[in-house]
């Protein structure tokens, strides 16, 4: 699908005449192709001599290429190519890719449930998104596609590939993959469903520890999670502690993301971006409207978290509000600001970079974890054999009027704790640290507490 990422306050009237300069330059250089003489560009900013060139390349198409091409058309594809070779995010929204783009910040449309970027010709995974067909498939961050039903990816651009990728519920595609550590490509073939995105998703993991999983920054992403949060607090008495799940979350809404971490803070920045031009500069603030809320935090990343969730992560670990453990993050630091051109067509433009609290860019480098945690396949060894105290003839009583047994031993221990470090070995290392985060809180000395 279509990044949905954009953010950004850049002005709307300065890019509308921007645009429109440019349309006027490509006109009257037309006019001028003919003209012998070089001519000093406009205001020293546009360069006539390639904007001829453009021309020139423009009506030998017209008049040679083996087929009658509209000249709207041609147009477009011009103005699709002047976008897309600045960076990976910027892009030219046509009906259909404004449209997609819209639906997807809502949180529902039709597909495969990935987030991608074009990579050295070919798409590159982000993200899955949660209970999609991508996801159940085991498509990871960072795998490239390379094939769509026998189709080269190579030489399509990013909005083609996507397009190839949507379709109509219950058709399928075959996708080929190569993913790094498997010497050959692979397929994989999914089924296309409508995608609803739930953004924000809680459970308690044990008593006293909740956890919030955020798939994607929409409008009511902020909104969501105050009710999720308090859910797990009358569920909890207390709530220890949380977990904040942004793994695999490929960004939305920067005010989304302001929102979700202002929950936490509250005074300081949260995140500033830098651009050239002024309206590009800005700095957002928590706000101290509201008590800032104290739950014990610890933040899950990897390299499919991106953008919004990026800012989020960055926040909390620069106030020192949250542990942030996982994997490296994505890198996706730039602002992308969508521009509408009429109301069918819109341009997605790169205007600025992201930076954290501390002014450490996320752009291309990510958020680095305070602990690092791979993903791993955990094994719990089998215990069936022990033989503990409990189990000697003759052991002496608890002393408490309750008999132990061994069988009671692990009935009292649970298994719930071995079947989460199978399933997620992150997450499981994740709410040890929580626990430890909690336990220390408590033992800290009444003295020491007070002289904070």
């Amino acid at each position: 699908m279509y990044n949905p990422y954009f953010v950004g306050k850049m002005a709307k009237q300065s890019m509308k005449r921007l645009f429109n300069t440019v349309i006027l330059s490509l006109a009257l250089s037309a006019a001028t192709v003919s003209a012998k003489e070089p001519q000093a560009e406009v205001g020293g900013q546009l360069p006539l001599e390639e904007l001829r060139l453009f021309a020139d390349i423009f009506n030998q198409i017209r008049n040679s290429y083996v087929d009658d091409v509209n000249d709207r058309e041609l147009l477009e594809n011009a103005i699709r190519g002047l976008l897309e070779g600045l960076d990976p995010h910027s892009a030219y929204l046509d009906a259909s890719s404004y449209d997609h783009l819209q639906t997807n910040t809502t949180g529902e449309f039709g597909g495969l449930g990935l987030e991608v970027s074009m990579e050295n010709g070919f798409v590159k995974v982000i993200a899955p998104i949660d209970d999609s067909p991508a996801q159940a498939a085991d498509l990871r961050a960072g795998d490239l596609i390379i094939e769509l039903d026998d189709k080269q990816v190579k030489g399509m651009s990013l909005q083609e590939a996507v397009e190839m990728m949507r379709g109509p519920q219950g058709t399928k595609i075959v996708l080929t993959i190569v993913r790094e550590g498997i010497n050959a490509p692979f397929e994989v073939t999914l089924t296309r469903k409508v995608i609803t995105v739930r953004s924000v998703r809680s459970k308690t993991l044990e008593p006293g520890f909740g956890y919030l999983r955020v798939a994607q920054f929409q409008t009511k992403t902020a909104e969501d999670f105050r009710f999720e949060l308090e859910k797990l607090k009358r569920a909890n008495k207390p709530l220890k502690g949380a977990i904040i799940d942004l793994r695999n979350n490929p960004g939305g809404l920067l005010q989304s993301s302001i929102q979700l971490a202002d929950i936490f803070l509250d005074e300081g920045t949260i995140v500033y971006t830098e651009g050239r031009v002024p309206s590009s500069k800005a700095v957002f603030k928590a706000s101290s409207s509201e008590p800032a809320d104290t739950t014990p935090l610890v933040v899950l990343i990897n390299g499919g978290s991106a953008s919004a969730s990026e800012i989020v992560a960055g926040a909390l670990q620069d106030h020192k509000r949250a542990l942030v453990v996982g994997t490296q993050s994505f890198g996706k630091g730039s602002v992308q600001t969508v521009l509408p051109l009429t109301q069918e067509r819109a341009i997605k433009i790169t205007t600025a970079r992201y930076f954290t609290p501390n002014g450490r860019s996320i752009q291309a480098q990510g958020i680095l974890p305070d602990i690092e945690i791979q993903r791993a396949r955990v094994q719990p060894l089998n215990k069936d054999g022990e033989i503990t105290e409990a189990d000697l003839h003759g052991h002496l009583s608890r002393d408490d009027g309750e008999e132990s047994t061994s069988r009671s031993r692990k009935q009292n221990n649970g298994n719930g704790e071995a079947s989460l470090a199978e399933s997620d070995n992150q997450l499981f290392e994740a709410l040890n640290l929580l626990k430890g985060i909690y336990l220390m809180g408590q033992r800290v000395p009444a003295k020491a507490a007070e002289s904070e």
